[in-house]
């Protein structure tokens, strides 16, 4: 391969449903510079794959007959495969979420998800990659740069629109938890009540309401009153999306 060209990043699938599996590799193999090169419908076939093929990449699901993603991701790296993992799965508790990413999951993507929110994954991924090239060594300042601009893609365009620091932070709360929150809040489509929020995060619920307020506060998100039906009306925070006017 010359210098000019740009080396392509290979990937195995992991996921037991066919329709999903054509889903996935159609995905990913719209973002420049990945290709799908084996897929497998369950954690045992994907283990053959990754050693017979060696990819780069593997994206995988949680809910599989024979071995499951939890188990196929610890026996990938208890047998120290050379492979960096997605799971693209329904499992959406904070359990299961904090399992795989403790496993090494560079990214989680809960089901359904649209191109763009792999994409974003995928063109992240490919950054990093390329960073950390094999056989190179980095300075302590590229390597924050590498490291916090994927915290940033990980958290999705919304919660990368509005830079989070943790020098600015009141005193009590801290930047990886209120990113943890500006996820949360992408995941239930930009609008969300304090108890929707401390479920998700896996924090309380007076916790996840001082995270609200000062996202209020900072023009970040909107208070907004929702009648429903019968019962007491709920309040919701609502994403305010035009942030890039914000000065």
């Amino acid at each position: 391969m010359s210098r000019t060209e740009k080396a392509e990043l290979r990937v195995v699938l992991i996921e037991d449903d066919p329709m999903v599996q054509e889903v996935n590799r159609l995905f990913v193999e719209e973002v420049e510079g990945f290709r799908v090169v084996g897929t497998a419908s369950n954690g045992s076939e994907g283990l053959k794959l990754i050693g017979e093929l060696k990819p780069d990449l593997v994206v995988l699901d949680i809910f599989m007959p024979s071995l499951d993603g939890i188990a196929a991701l610890r026996r990938i790296r208890s047998m120290g495969l050379p492979v960096d993992a997605v799971v693209v799965t329904a499992a959406k508790d904070t359990e299961t979420i904090r399992t795989m990413m403790r496993s090494g999951a560079f990214d989680y993507i809960i089901k359904p998800f649209k191109l763009e929110r792999i994409r974003q994954t995928l063109e992240r991924y490919r950054a990093q990659h390329a960073a950390l090239r094999l056989g190179e060594s980095v300075t302590q300042d590229e390597l924050d740069q590498i490291l916090q601009s994927g915290e940033a893609g990980g958290q999705d365009a919304m919660a990368g629109e509005w830079p989070v620091s943790a020098d600015n932070l009141p005193k009590g709360l801290n930047a990886a938890t209120l990113k943890q929150v500006l996820s949360v809040i992408r995941q239930q489509g930009g609008r969300l009540s304090a108890e929707e929020t401390a479920e998700g995060v896996g924090i309380a619920r007076v916790t996840a309401r001082r995270y609200l307020d000062y996202l209020e506060k900072s023009g970040i998100v909107r208070l907004a009153v929702h009648y429903g039906g019968v019962g007491r009306p709920i309040n919701r925070y609502e994403w305010v999306r035009e942030q890039k006017d914000h000065k």
